[in-house]
């Protein structure tokens, strides 16, 4: 097998942080491709559906409350919800099963949906709840809708965060039973993120499949549910009435879904894969411990990456490409 490692460098694409996804979407046209978002009906999610749609495509939503988003996706076109919660893996097999049997395929996949710096949860076997859904359950759903994803050649974008800054992967406490902080935990599940796009891109960029993963930007939006009020006020987000502040940098929900609907769709990354972007552009690499913006180089480490995909299969007991690697 050959690859080829994209340079984790700015391209100059000429979009930044005001973005929207309309901006980045302008004279794009997506008639006849089916887009896959998980959690696309609300926060970035929705927006990003919402582009989608406006720009021509199809936006299949999963979500782990359907009637929920069959309300808030109502009067947008174009739009199917089926159920899935990546925090059950039965769920999210039987979601993959039910879309397989329709025998579609996928031109992009967003990895949008997650949880955020909650307490202390264990799902499945006892797993650590934010590494277990924002990155074993899109795992497994990307490895078992591969079916669906290859022959279209599909785009598959994972969302992660700044927060990768946080933490790489504790190896020797991945569920993090030696003393839990919900922000470690959430650094952990974004470095994830990012480690299986790097891994997949080099998997499946030979069959025309690329993958990226990508910071939003801070963004208020329904993620921060688990943070108490008091939390968001010390932190400097809102104020003592509720309303977002500015000195933390916010972007507008349109803003944020910008950098995950350029990675699904961009002409401008054509040919290229397996980076984290930021501001609509690919970042470049942090290096220094203070660094605000760019990549830390463990969530981009190939070794790691690979060490994270065939553990991720362990987990999951689903692998597309039958436990093959690379070097």
């Amino acid at each position: 097998m050959t690859y080829s490692t994209t340079a984790q460098h700015k391209i100059g694409s000429g979009f930044g942080a005001h973005s929207t996804a309309d901006d980045v979407l302008d004279g794009v046209d997506l008639t006849g491709r089916l887009a896959l978002v998980t959690g696309g009906y609300s926060g970035l999610g929705l927006e990003t559906t919402r582009a989608l749609v406006g720009a021509g495509a199809r936006v299949v939503v999963p979500a782990r409350r359907p009637d929920t988003a069959t309300q808030a996706l109502q009067g947008l076109t174009g739009v199917e919800v089926d159920e899935l919660d990546l925090g059950d893996l039965d769920s999210v097999r039987a979601f993959a099963e039910r879309f397989l049997a329709s025998g579609r395929t996928l031109d992009i996949v967003i990895n949008n949906a997650g949880i955020m710096a909650c307490p202390e949860t264990r799902v499945g076997p006892g797993w650590e709840a934010q590494f277990a859904t924002n990155h074993l359950g899109h795992f497994a759903l990307v490895n078992r809708l591969w079916p669906a994803i290859e022959p279209g050649g599909a785009r598959v974008v994972s969302v992660s965060s700044r927060a990768h800054h946080f933490s790489g992967v504790r190896w020797n406490d991945l569920d993090r039973r030696d003393g839990y902080d919900k922000w470690q935990a959430y650094g952990q599940a974004k470095t994830s993120n990012v480690l299986f796009a790097v891994h997949l891109d080099r998997l499946a960029q030979d069959r025309g499949v690329r993958a990226f993963s990508l910071h939003p930007g801070g963004i208020i939006t329904p993620l921060q549910r688990h943070l108490p009020k008091e939390e968001m006020i010390e932190r400097g987000w809102i104020d003592e009435a509720g309303n977002v502040l500015n000195p933390g940098g916010f972007k507008s929900p349109q803003e944020g879904a910008a950098t995950q609907v350029w990675a699904a769709t961009s002409p401008q990354l054509a040919g290229l894969g397996g980076v984290y972007l930021e501001d609509c552009d690919i970042a470049e690499t942090a290096l220094s411990d203070d660094a605000t913006t760019g990549v830390r180089p463990w969530a981009i480490d190939p070794d790691q990456a690979a060490r994270l995909w065939q553990l991720s299969a362990e987990r999951t007991g689903v692998d597309a490409f039958g436990g093959r690697n690379v070097s």
